[in-house]
């Protein structure tokens, strides 16, 4: 079976590499892929009729999406009932990605545990909400943003900035989202669904913010490790019967067919697990250290997905530990140049993983940066230290003009409720 996996990022990378371990892969493009990832096909991933000329082309039939904005606009609905299957859900299912506060609606109608919220036209709207909590709360742009729609506010000169940045973003009447400022531990929870039974992959915990200590901006994510080592299993069985179950009873309630990816952001409260957000793709840079940690096929986990067989999968995972280490461009999240030359790639051990998230080929053939997150350093180990250090081990041989790391990644501390 012929694949494609459309996108350009470090999660395309990780999902061709490991769908091409697969027995039952045959040639897996990447559409249309960035510097370390080949064969590429260079077609623009929102051009749907492009991508289904590429595929046919390619003898491709499975289409696997990585990225939300395709999922958003609908791409698995374009293809439905075509010679060409897509893995992801269609436009109504990606609302719960597309829309925030459509998602946290969503979540009120079926009882998914979440933190107490309100929606607004418009950023100046919220503002006199946002001054009744004292500016300790939440504040989100209710559409895609790539991960830097969301600002944590301490106090209410923050909240008041976080309104006035979305203004100037996005605009007058952009619809606004403010949350509840929860207190607890953060987890990534992924899993492959059809709607009626899930396949939940090991947690994950990501780092967003750019500086140690969760400090500076929020980013796309710094950084990941899996498994969680205080995330036991009766904290999960909570996230199960709290956040996804009813996630999956709403999805049959309201007659969304959802074959895809789920990615459920939990945060852990003294109180229990409640939901901050969903994707409904793999998370990144979460998917480049839980996709080195799956032992099972994954393009048969998929294909349950898409067969409505995922009842009859368990997941198995590889012992120990996975770390990922996201390795920046200067400046990001700002801007940041792009074409810096990269060096010592072929300096890294063979046990260690380097997926491409913002790299390209420059007309003589040197791999350049090209994008805010340029690569991700991946490691294991039999204990998350020996996993730590063996992936800043790696990290320290590669170099970029202006690279930026964080300093610790996995080291975390749990807050004990």
């Amino acid at each position: 079976m012929n694949i494609a996996v459309l996108g350009s990022g470090g999660r395309e990378h990780a999902l061709a590499w490991k769908l091409a371990q697969s027995p039952m892969a045959g040639q897996v493009y990447v559409m249309p892929g960035n510097g370390g990832t080949a064969p590429n096909v260079p077609v623009d991933p929102m051009d749907f009729d492009a991508v289904g000329r590429a595929c046919r082309e390619r003898g491709v039939e499975l289409l696997v999406v990585g990225p939300e904005d395709p999922l958003a606009a609908g791409i698995a609905d374009h293809f439905a009932g075509s010679d060409i299957r897509v893995f992801g859900p269609c436009a109504a299912g990606a609302r719960l990605e597309g829309s925030k506060a459509y998602a946290k609606d969503f979540m009120q109608r079926h009882g998914v545990a979440t933190a107490a919220y309100r929606h607004f036209v418009g950023p100046a709207a919220a503002r006199a909400y946002v001054e009744q909590n004292g500016g300790y709360c939440v504040v989100k742009f209710d559409g895609l943003a790539a991960g830097k729609g969301v600002f944590v506010c301490d106090d209410l000169p923050q909240a008041i900035e976080a309104l006035a940045e979305l203004e100037r973003r996005y605009g007058a009447d952009a619809c606004t989202v403010v949350e509840e400022r929860l207190l607890g531990n953060e987890i990534s929870i992924l899993g492959l669904t059809d709607g009626r039974a899930i396949a939940l992959l090991q947690p994950s915990q990501d780092h967003k913010q750019l500086l140690d200590g969760d400090r500076g901006p929020n980013t796309g994510g710094m950084g990941a490790f899996c498994p969680v080592p205080a995330f036991d299993l009766a904290m999960l069985e909570q996230v199960r019967a709290a956040v996804v179950e009813p996630t999956l009873q709403g999805l049959r309630a309201e007659g969304i067919d959802y074959r895809g990816v789920i990615y459920f952001g939990i945060m852990m409260c003294a109180d229990g697990p409640k939901l901050l957000e969903y994707n409904v793709r793999l998370g990144d840079p979460e998917t480049e250290a839980v996709l080195p940690a799956l032992a099972s096929d994954l393009l048969e986990l998929m294909l349950a997905c898409l067969d409505g067989s995922v009842m009859l999968c368990t997941p198995q995972f590889r012992p120990g530990y996975v770390v990922d280490l996201v390795l920046a461009s200067g400046g990001y999240p700002g801007s940041y140049p792009k074409g810096m030359a990269i060096s010592g790639l072929d300096d890294t051990a063979p046990d260690v993983l380097v997926f491409h998230a913002g790299t390209r080929r420059d007309a003589q053939g040197q791999l350049v940066s090209s994008g805010g997150r340029v690569l991700n350093v991946v490691a294991r180990g039999d204990t998350l230290d020996a996993a730590i250090a063996r992936a800043y081990a790696a990290a320290d041989r590669i170099h970029f003009d202006g690279v930026t790391t964080r300093g610790d990644i996995g080291r975390r501390e749990w807050i004990r409720g």
